[in-house]
């Protein structure tokens, strides 16, 4: 019975939490609706949307836009709330030391996401506009944007960097839980270089120089993952060694 309860009691806490994380959400999504005007005419005024005329094709456009980057703007603001949730659920069967070492993954995976995000708009998403940009104008044909398939060109670029930016947080922590090793990463790691320079060809335009500047970063963001993936190992293979000791009758 106490079991039981003790599980109710677990299913209330999980179901509490993600009624916060929601909250969150509509809260970012309304903030986000406040501002969307004014991000999406700074988004106009800049390279490359600035040199071309917005158009929309339907009359639900300009609202699909609006909801758009109110989503977008909620869950930024909600990212690192519900990583705090996820935190505080699993936080009483965590020991101690995994607790503190555990909550420095919340900030790292929201800084992981914003420079992914950053790297996206500031380099890939222009090589990719002005390579297709490139190939309209060599066929002559007139280029007429609609504002909704613009922005899907661009979030279509954005977000898969930004989840391959969280990849070191993400081999960090199936290291603690020692799914990953560094021997298995560098292993794997020509494999793994491989794997990246496709995904760089993936969502860059089909030229060497736009796959070079995609695939280094990302060649590096895995380096990262097996250093930390290093120390994180070293550091269990100290604990195991000394609760070996203390489990060893004198």
């Amino acid at each position: 019975m106490k079991e039981e309860m003790s599980l109710v009691d677990h299913l209330g806490e999980l179901r509490k939490r993600i009624m916060w994380v929601l909250l969150m959400l509509v809260i970012g999504m309304v903030i986000g609706l406040v501002f969307a005007r004014s991000l999406i005419r700074f988004l106009k005024s800049v390279p490359p949307a600035n040199g071309i005329e917005w158009n929309v094709f339907s009359p639900w456009d300009s609202l699909k836009l609006y909801m758009n980057f109110g989503l977008v703007v909620g869950l930024l603001i909600t990212l690192p709330i519900a990583l705090y949730h996820i935190w505080a659920f699993v936080k009483p069967g965590l020991r101690v030391s995994e607790q503190k070492a555990s909550i420095m993954y919340i900030p790292a995976v929201f800084i992981f996401f914003l420079a992914g995000l950053s790297f996206g708009y500031f380099v890939v998403f222009p090589l990719a506009f002005h390579f297709t940009s490139s190939i309209s104008q060599s066929l002559e044909i007139n280029e007429v944007y609609g504002v909704s398939q613009y922005f899907s060109f661009m979030f279509n670029i954005l977000i898969p960097l930004s989840l391959v930016f969280e990849m070191p947080i993400v081999v960090m922590f199936l290291t603690k839980i020692r799914l990953l090793n560094p021997k298995l990463l560098q292993k794997f790691r020509r494999y793994a270089y491989m794997l990246m320079v496709v995904l760089s060809t993936l969502i860059t335009p089909p030229d060497a120089i736009s796959a070079i500047l995609v695939s280094i970063p990302l060649i590096i963001l895995y380096e990262i993952g097996v250093f930390f993936s290093t120390r994180i190992h070293r550091k269990q293979l100290l604990q195991d060694a000394e609760w070996a000791q203390e489990s060893t009758p004198e």
